[in-house]
């Protein structure tokens, strides 16, 4: 089993611009598929049958790939696509959030077609991580767009598209990024409030899934650095992990405590993360 991550490149992030890979102790593997079209990488997700990895290239199109690197299936180039985060549904499609049109589009695994918004185009102002629970609710941040422009909520929708609560997260101090489900079904938030500034606030947010109050807060000890949190991921050891700004870092989600850095990589700029292969 590898930790992978997507390093953001350029003005996302100054980062590698490429799909790394490291062990599971945190060391680095080097880069996972040298792939040409992988290009400044960002949503990452694992079919449900572990066969396939699902990336989002910078490069305008979704590629899947398999447990050497190697691309199985690709959308081609799609003009104006501009993919932010994927995570799969509970109807077996790909979903990615769309940064400029500013909505979700539903792709099939084969990932053919360009498409299928299930949202309306702008349906927040920039979109960031979203998730679905398990009765097919869509949970979407709304967060700050490398522009400054945005807003700080989430959002709860109904598998059909039809929005449930523009105001679900009940938290004035969060500037959500990625989003996961735990397993209770509570909503978890990787936050930087303010987005962007030198001095922001880091952390793991939990949201309870009916009310959206605000549960408890996720931060690490002042030792730990933990910087531009962004992708979180539950482990295969049932832990929580979180990229962010030079590595990867862990908490026992249970008892809520930091585990400290797991990948310690410079420049990682990290923005999803998954576990696969063998």
């Amino acid at each position: 089993m590898k930790i992978l991550v997507t390093s953001a490149s350029s003005a996302n992030g100054d980062g590698y611009g490429q799909l790394l890979a490291f062990s599971m102790d945190g060391t680095a593997q080097g880069v996972f598929s040298n792939d040409l079209r992988i290009v400044d990488p960002r949503g990452l997700r694992v079919h449900a049958n572990q066969q396939l990895l699902y990336v989002n290239s910078g490069d305008d199109r979704i590629l899947a790939l398999d447990a050497r690197g190697d691309i199985q299936y690709d959308t081609g180039h799609i003009p104006g696509l501009n993919a932010g985060g994927g995570n799969f549904g509970p109807d077996g499609r790909y979903y990615v959030g769309l940064r400029t049109e500013r909505t979700i589009a539903a792709f099939p695994p084969d990932l053919e077609g360009i498409g299928t918004p299930i949202l309306q185009r702008g349906i927040v102002p920039f979109p960031r991580g979203f998730a679905f629970a398990g009765d097919g609710t869509l949970f979407l941040a709304s967060g700050v767009g490398p522009d400054g422009r945005g807003g700080n909520a989430i959002l709860q929708f109904r598998f059909s598209g039809a929005l449930r609560n523009s105001t679900f997260a009940a938290d004035d101090t969060m500037s959500p990024l990625d989003l996961a489900i735990a397993p209770g079904g509570n909503v978890l938030a990787s936050s930087e409030f303010p987005f962007g500034s030198p001095t922001a606030a880091t952390s793991v947010r939990e949201y309870d899934a009916r009310s959206g109050a605000l549960v408890r807060v996720l931060a690490p000890a002042g030792d730990v650095p933990f910087r531009r949190p962004r992708g979180l991921r539950f482990g295969p050891d049932g832990q929580l992990y979180c990229t962010a700004q030079d590595g990867v870092i862990a908490f026992d989600y249970e008892s809520g405590r930091c585990l400290g850095v797991v990948v310690d990589h410079p420049r990682l700029n990290g923005q999803a993360m998954e576990f696969f292969g063998d």
